[in-house]
């Protein structure tokens, strides 16, 4: 954990931890709890972050959540190898790192974290953070979210919870994307991959149902992992270089 008097009160402490089951190796997550409303002007220049327009025009919400995740990557290069730099946006609104590092930030009900490796260990890293749907609200949503394959086996298992499955596989999904967009420069959407199995343990198996190159084609498996805490889950796509 690294605490700093530089960090404000709306993102007090920055904790270098392994929150998921299997550890990767020369990869440095950060984490982080935000609270918006404790958000001051003054602090993104105070913590030499500098905010795009579109943050600058955004509400106190989302300024907070860029603010918190950057202040993790930041940190999280810091340990990989002593850089301070804090990725920008890019024009297709994702972090834009330094051209030997991949990571991946995300952020949800008041936690942000990030993730970051060099390319010569990993080619890839998609990590997503999303509260626990509620069994309503995943009943409401999972056609929109889930293939028809998905659908059915949700459907064949009645003891399993929709919550927890739907919000699943929404948030291993936004991990692909995130992992394979900087390789493949191609976007995708939900139906254009499929969570094949899960188990309690946290791991995972996705499946492409769309060629987005000629070694990401339609039928490639990758694997995947979760984990559950305190209501939010938390997943990681990590491709190997």
């Amino acid at each position: 954990m690294s605490q700093s008097p530089f960090l404000p009160s709306c993102c007090p402490v920055l904790t270098t931890h392994w929150p998921l089951p299997q550890a990767l190796a020369n990869t440095v997550l950060v984490s982080a709890r935000f609270a918006p409303q404790k958000l001051v002007e003054g602090d993104f220049q105070r913590c030499l972050i500098e905010p795009p327009a579109s943050i600058q025009r955004s509400v106190a919400k989302r300024q907070a959540e860029f603010f918190a995740g950057r202040l993790c990557a930041r940190e999280a290069m810091r340990q990989l190898d002593g850089r301070e730099q804090v990725p920008p946006i890019g024009e297709d609104r994702a972090p834009v790192w330094p051209q030997d590092l991949c990571g991946s930030i995300t952020h949800s009900s008041g936690s942000a974290a990030a993730i970051v490796a060099h390319k010569q260990h990993w080619r890839g890293l998609g990590m997503d953070l999303e509260q626990l749907m509620s069994n309503d609200r995943a009943s409401r949503l999972a056609g929109e979210i889930l293939t028809s394959d998905e659908m059915q086996r949700l459907n064949a298992n009645p003891k399993q919870q929709p919550g927890l499955a739907v919000t699943l596989t929404f948030s291993l999904k936004e991990a692909l994307f995130k992992a394979l967009y900087p390789i493949v420069l191609k976007r995708f959407y939900f139906e254009d991959a499929e969570l094949l199995a899960w188990s309690e343990d946290g791991s995972a198996r996705l499946r492409l149902k769309i060629d987005l190159s000629a070694q990401w084609h339609s039928g490639k498996e990758l694997e995947a992992q979760f984990s559950v805490a305190d209501g939010q889950l938390l997943s990681l796509v990590a491709i190997p270089a």
